[in-house]
Formats: C-alpha cells, sequence, structure tokens
C-alpha cells in the first residue's frame, strides 16, 4: 500500500469503526477455550465498543471547561512528539526582553543558539527579534531626525552599529540551525509515518491470522512496543495515526475475549500504571508551583494515552474521571496564576502610561536654554530606561502602548530638534563673529607694534569668551585657527620680554649695589620716621627699573630686606603687612601682563571666603552653648577665635582693596 493511501485510511479509521459490527475468527484458528460462563461474548444486537481512548465518547453537549484543557494538553503533547526537543522550551527561561537593552538583547540571543536546543527556543527567539526590531527602528527614526535636523538629506541618510551586526550574525546562525535541523527532521517523520502505518496494518491482520493464540499476542506485544519506539510523526498526521492503533489496539483485546485470562492481565497492568499516573497527578494538585505543575501533567496525559493501553471497562470511565478531576485543579489553579499576571500586567501598565504622560507634559514645556533643554533630555532618558524597566503589559494593548510611547517620545525629539535648529542660526552668527576675530588676530600676528597691538589682542580674547557657542562641527577648528595666532603674538611678546635689555641689566646692577647698600642702613628710632625711610627706600628701588626675567630673585632678597627692617620698628601687625604688600604688588605689577596680578587677586578672595566660613562655623558652634556661663574656656576659646578670624579678615579685605587700585 502506498503512503498516500495508508495516510487516507489513518484518517478514515474512527468513521469506518462504526461499521464493524462483530470479528470474523477463521474456522482453523487454534483458540484456548473457556467455559461459556466465563466468555465475554458481544451481545451481537448492539453495537461494539469503538471507544478509542479511556475518555468518555464524544457528544453533542457543550465543550466543558476540562474538555478544552484536555485538547490543550493534547495539542501542546502533539507538538512535542513531532520532534522530542520541543519539550526542552517548557525549561527555559522566558525573561523580560523588553526591559532588556539592544546590547543585552543580542548577548542574550547569542547564548540561547549556542547553548540550547534550537526547536526548543522558537518563542524566546520570535520575542527577542521583535523586542530588537522595535528597539532598534526607535533608535533608528531619532538618529535619522537628528541628521536632518543637521541639514542632511533624507534619502543620503544611512545608520548601522556594532549591536546590530552581532544581533544579524546570531541570528542567521539560528535560521541556519533551523533549516537543517527541520530537514533532517523531515525525512525522519516522514519514515515514522511509514513504519507506524505498516504496525498499524499489522495489528488490522492480527485478528484473522491463523495462528495459535498465544503466538498471536506474542506478536501484539512486539508490536506494541514497535509502536512506542517508534521515533515523531507530523504533527498533523499525530492524532488520527494514534486514534486509528488505538482503535485496533481496542479491536484485538476484543478478539481477546475468547482468551480473557491474556487480556485481563494486560488490564490489570494498564489499570495499575494509570492508577500510579492518577496518584501522581492528585499530589500535582497540591503542587503550589501551578507552571510546573500542569507541564508535568502534560507528560502524565502523554503518558496515559500513548504508552498504555486500555483497563476493564468497569474501570474506564471511573478512573477518567478521577484523572479529569485532578487535571481540572491544576488548570484552575494555573488559571489563578494567570490572574495574578494579569494583575501584575494592569499594573505594568498603569506605570507605563504614567510614564507616556510625564513625557507628554515634558513635551509641553517651552524651551529657554540649551541647559534647560539638556536637563530635559536627561529627565525623558530617565523615563525611557524607566518605561523599559516597568515589565510586560497585557498583550491585547501591548501595541497600542508602545506606539503612544513612541509618539510621545518622537514628539519631544521634534521640539528637541527645533529648538536646535533655531539655535543653530544663532551660532551660525557666532561663527561668522568668530570668524572676523579670527582675521583680526591673523593680521596682526606678526606686528612688532607690541604697546598698540597687545592691547587689542587681549580685547579680541575677552570677546572671544563672550561670543555664544558656534556649530559644534566648527568648534574645534575656528578654536585652533584663532589660539594659534594668538600664541604666536604672544609668543614673540614673551620672547622679546625675555630678552635682557641693556636696561634692565643696568637696572639689575644698580638694585644689586642697592641691597648692598640696605646692609650699612640705621633706621631713626622714631618708629614714624623709621617707616617713611623704609617707604622711601622702597620708592629708590621701584626707581631703579625692571630686571631681566631670569634675574628677578632679587626683588625677592630686597623684600625680605625690607620685612627685617619693619620688624625693628615693632609695627602694629596690619600696618607692617600692608607696607609688606604693597611692596610685593609693585614687584608683581606688569603693565604688558596682569596675569600674576589677577592669580594674587583670586588667591586673595579665596582666602576671604575660608576666613568667613571658618566665623560662620565658629558662630553656630557658640549656638551649643547657650546655657552655659561666659567664662567657661571652650567658650572663651571661641571667642578668642572668632576675633583673630574677625582681625585676618579685614587684613584680607585691605589687601583686596588695595590690589585693584593696580587695575
Amino acid at each position: 500500500m502506498s503512503d498516500i493511501n495508508k495516510s487516507q485510511e489513518v484518517e478514515e479509521t474512527a468513521e469506518n469503526s462504526s461499521k464493524e459490527n462483530s470479528i470474523e475468527l477463521n474456522e482453523n484458528q487454534s483458540v484456548e477455550t473457556t467455559s461459556t460462563d466465563e466468555a465475554e461474548t458481544p451481545d451481537e444486537s448492539t453495537e461494539p465498543d469503538n471507544t478509542i481512548t479511556d475518555t468518555p465518547v464524544e457528544s453533542s453537549e457543550p465543550v466543558e471547561e476540562h474538555d478544552e484543557v484536555i485538547n490543550e494538553i493534547e495539542e501542546s503533547n502533539a507538538e512535542d512528539a513531532e520532534d522530542e526537543g520541543n519539550k526542552d522550551r517548557h525549561k527555559i527561561e522566558v525573561k523580560e526582553y523588553d526591559t532588556m537593552s539592544l546590547e543585552a538583547l543580542a548577548i542574550e540571543l547569542e547564548k540561547l543558539v549556542s547553548k540550547e536546543k534550537v526547536q526548543a527556543i522558537k518563542k524566546h527567539v520570535d520575542n527577542i527579534n521583535s523586542e530588537f526590531k522595535t528597539k532598534f527602528q526607535s533608535l533608528i527614526d531619532e538618529k535619522k531626525e537628528d541628521f536632518i535636523n543637521d541639514g542632511g538629506n533624507e534619502i543620503d541618510f544611512y545608520y548601522s552599529s556594532p549591536v546590530q551586526k552581532r544581533f544579524k550574525n546570531a541570528y542567521r546562525e539560528y535560521r541556519k540551525k533551523v533549516n537543517e535541523h527541520y530537514k533532517s527532521l523531515e525525512q525522519n517523520l516522514k519514515q515514522n509515518l511509514t513504519d507506524k502505518l505498516e504496525i498499524i496494518e499489522e495489528l488490522k491482520g492480527l485478528i484473522n491470522v491463523e495462528e495459535n493464540i498465544n503466538t498471536t499476542y506474542k506478536h501484539f506485544k512486539e508490536l506494541q512496543e514497535r509502536w512506542r519506539n517508534t521515533g515523531p510523526i507530523p504533527r498533523d498526521k499525530y492524532n488520527n495515526a494514534w486514534n486509528s492503533y488505538h482503535h485496533h489496539v481496542e479491536r484485538f483485546y476484543d478478539f481477546l475475549n475468547i482468551n480473557r485470562e491474556l487480556r485481563d492481565l494486560d488490564f490489570k497492568h494498564n489499570l495499575e500504571k494509570k492508577l500510579l499516573i492518577i496518584e501522581r497527578a492528585e499530589e500535582l494538585a497540591k503542587d503550589d508551583d501551578a507552571m510546573r505543575a500542569f507541564r508535568e501533567l502534560q507528560e502524565l496525559h502523554k503518558m496515559w494515552k500513548e504508552e498504555l493501553g486500555p483497563v476493564a471497562r468497569e474501570h474506564r470511565e471511573n478512573i477518567w474521571e478521577r484523572f479529569k478531576v485532578a487535571t481540572k485543579t491544576i488548570n484552575d489553579k494555573r488559571q489563578v496564576y494567570y490572574k495574578e499576571i494579569d494583575k501584575i500586567y494592569e499594573k505594568n501598565l498603569e506605570k507605563k502610561q504614567e510614564i507616556i504622560s510625564q513625557i507628554e507634559e515634558i513635551s509641553t514645556q517651552e524651551n529657554k536654554s540649551h541647559g534647560g533643554l539638556q536637563k530635559k533630555i536627561k529627565e525623558v532618558e530617565a523615563l525611557r530606561e524607566a518605561f523599559f524597566n516597568a515589565g510586560k503589559v497585557p498583550i491585547k494593548v501591548n501595541e497600542a502602548t508602545w506606539a503612544k510611547f513612541k509618539d510621545a517620545v518622537r514628539s519631544f525629539n521634534r521640539k528637541k530638534n527645533s529648538f536646535y535648529k533655531d539655535l543653530k542660526k544663532d551660532q551660525y552668527k557666532n561663527l561668522q563673529l568668530k570668524l572676523d576675530l579670527i582675521k583680526v588676530a591673523e593680521d596682526n600676528k606678526d606686528s612688532d607694534d607690541f604697546e598698540t597691538i597687545t592691547p587689542l589682542m587681549k580685547k579680541i580674547q575677552s570677546d572671544w569668551k563672550k561670543i555664544g557657542h558656534v556649530p559644534r562641527k566648527d568648534s574645534d577648528k575656528i578654536w585652533k585657527r584663532f589660539k594659534s595666532a594668538c600664541n604666536a603674538y604672544f609668543d614673540r611678546v614673551h620672547a622679546k620680554r625675555n630678552t635682557a635689555s641693556e636696561e634692565q641689566v643696568e637696572a639689575y646692577n644698580k638694585k644689586n649695589e642697592f641691597l648692598k647698600s640696605l646692609k650699612d642702613l640705621e633706621l631713626p628710632k622714631d618708629k614714624d620716621k623709621g617707616v617713611e625711610t623704609i617707604k622711601e627706600q622702597i620708592k629708590q628701588w621701584q626707581a631703579l627699573g625692571r630686571v631681566p626675567n631670569d634675574k628677578r630673585y632679587i626683588d625677592g632678597k630686597f623684600q625680605k630686606t625690607i620685612d627685617s627692617l619693619l620688624n625693628g620698628l615693632k609695627l602694629e601687625k596690619t600696618e607692617a603687612e600692608m607696607i609688606k604688600y604693597e611692596n610685593k604688588l609693585d614687584s608683581l605689577h606688569n603693565p604688558e601682563d596682569n596675569r600674576n596680578l589677577d592669580n594674587e587677586r583670586n588667591f586673595i578672595r579665596k582666602k576671604i571666603d575660608e576666613v568667613k566660613g571658618q566665623i560662620n562655623q565658629l558662630e553656630n558652634n557658640l549656638q551649643f552653648f547657650t546655657n552655659v556661663d561666659e567664662d567657661n574656656p571652650l567658650v572663651k576659646e571661641v571667642h578668642t577665635n572668632i576675633k583673630k578670624h574677625r582681625e585676618s579678615l579685614e587684613l584680607w579685605n585691605a589687601k583686596l582693596q588695595k590690589i585693584k587700585t593696580f587695575y
């Protein structure tokens, strides 16, 4: 018989089984006789029991909930039966792929493809692929908008990334393995179907065979073993093939009515095994892990249907009902689990809707500055991350929620890009202003008129800082041009300054001699006259002029000599400090370069802030001594420290006022 004819017969067997009203035996067939009382010859006036399984015969009554569950289990088992590796899909964790980044999704796909059976990860891969495509497309949309807003032509836009390449390689490897697996599986399925159809044909032939019933029974058991050991068949043929097989097994057991001993032995074995299955199902009904229990329940149904034969009629309905009760209990727990999951999904939906509302609210706010918008960008990025981490939502609203989220983000991005588009207009104006300053710097960088050009170069440096941002692509380039021109000029200024002129050398020699004469200087005993004498020495020193840069250490020596003379006058600390400080400022002052004075002024301001902070801290500490006597040593120490700091603050403020006179 051809494979086509065999397949057709499998599909038609159940229908034809109702037409077979008796079992014919060849007169020459050898059978073991039994007494009339023990024989269970069917009543010819009644239709034979053509039940295919131990389940009740289908009726016209509405399908009950537990029947739907059994159908679901059988469909799942049919899928597993086609490919044994399918069962592993129940053991592989389905992670929250919607919370994963693009890189994490690529890594997860690589891990699944390399470590798991390819037929067991279809659902996982489909979910990962869907999430990756959605998120990557969202990223492309953002990059495309930025590209267009930067002045690019949409037709020229192209974007790729290493993570995309990594994902594509992993997915390509998955598709390759899938194709190889199912190509091999298809050949095996066809051959296994052919083998099982041949077993069914041999079963049909057992009833009319002319041989000893024990030999026939042995042949029957061999066929059952072959059936169990034959591999998977196409899932669309699974139920028909099994029903046909089971029907002919039932016919054979009816045929064994005339040899109850063999038949009852099998019935007893099958009953014992099915009772064990029921007991296990009842244990699972008490398991708190509903999903794990349901997965094992599927295996029990598979064993019940595929590995065990019928039991005696008086037990069939009872044990099947008992099995169904346990099945219903397990399924009820699974439905409760699903409802709890649905509640979690609904809460996740509320979170995501709130996040979308926050993004929409940010989008409606007016953008006034670059800094303010950057803050909003960070807020939206945080909300995007929160959205991805919020978990799954009900599948019926998943696409709509994602679409609403994308619209909210896209709306924000459009306003952001519009702001920067307007900002870039200002940036191009700033660019032109800075280009004008570059021209001034480059035109004057080689000038020798240092007295005139130096103030000009300082001014354009100050103007440069006041001009706002320029387009990013031009920023570094124009800054390098401007810096190069300014440095070229000031390098020449510094080089000339560092070259010791004859006047500076002469000033050094004079100062050296003057410094020696100060060693023999005797100050008047009168303090005021002594101060006037010292100030006069300082004026004479300054009148000698500047010395070469590499000889400026002589100013430090002079400062130390003056300090020594002042100490001999026993002046008030503040007065002495200010005389010393005036001398220090004179040495720092350079009409062509204020950097030393700038550094000194910044230093003084920093010291003032530090002293003020110390005073505030000490005054705060006094609050802890509200109920303590003023003579308390700790309190007195705090007051003393405050007084010292206030005196110090007065001195620093006096120095700050003095240095301001040099500008």
